[in-house]
């Protein structure tokens, strides 16, 4: 583990409220392991013996509907951590993870978690933290798709792939257009039309590269839907 892993680690929710010695107990001698594109960590059913922490990269969490098809119900990227509340909620994972860019992950094991809470109780309201943040994140999701027109969306979520707020930038879109319209709450022919109508915001694209003229022009653009709401 690098410095900056460390420091990444211990910014999240979870590790973020607990002494750095229970934090090396948990991470133990473990180390990051980098993993390709499609990768499986685990499928919907599987026992929950670990969870994650994002060094680099993306993780898709999706679970199988009765049609054959998949809903995306989290996308988790650098710094954020995913499937700790699945090793309390039966035991199993209730989804699948698949890894949908090239990554680090950092595996922490279930077992040591459930010791070190047994030995810490303060530890499980660190869990507790943890879990209200992504249950925090999933309200914001459904608000999102209910608030916000396609295109609102889609600029949304551009506006959080770039690092100003003014002038111009250049996205590079992190996975798949037809995952990225999935997690929007759409369909890719509904994501083409959308992201289409934000050329007149000055937004193009090329293939994986979206150039935005003017980011406050789009914020401005999502941020119009609350006036009117």
């Amino acid at each position: 583990m690098e410095p900056e892993d460390w420091h990444l680690v211990r910014s999240t929710p979870l590790f973020g409220r607990i002494p750095k010695d229970v934090t090396a107990r948990l991470v133990g001698s473990s180390g990051p392991r980098c993993y390709e594109k499609g990768a499986l960590l685990f499928q919907q059913g599987d026992p929950a013996d670990a969870f994650y922490v994002i060094l680099e990269g993306w993780v898709k969490i999706a679970r199988l509907t009765s049609e054959g098809g998949e809903a995306v119900v989290g996308m988790f990227r650098r710094g954020e951590t995913f499937a700790e509340a699945a090793m309390f909620l039966g035991g199993r994972y209730p989804a699948n993870a698949e890894v949908v860019a090239p990554s680090r992950l950092l595996k922490i094991d279930g077992e040591n978690l459930r010791k070190s809470i047994r030995e810490n109780p303060d530890l499980a309201l660190c869990m507790l933290a943890s879990a209200s943040h992504h249950l925090k994140f999933l309200v914001e999701q459904i608000e999102q798709i209910k608030l916000l027109s396609a295109p609102q969306r889609i600029a949304d979520f551009l506006i959080q792939q770039c690092r100003t707020r003014r002038g111009s930038c250049v996205v590079v879109l992190p996975y798949e257009k037809a995952l990225i319209a999935n997690r929007l709450g759409m369909k890719p022919e509904s994501f083409s039309r959308a992201i289409g109508r934000l050329r007149n915001l000055g937004v193009s694209v090329d293939h994986e590269y979206v150039s935005i003229a003017d980011v406050a022009t789009l914020v401005a653009f999502v941020e119009k839907s609350s006036v009117e709401s």
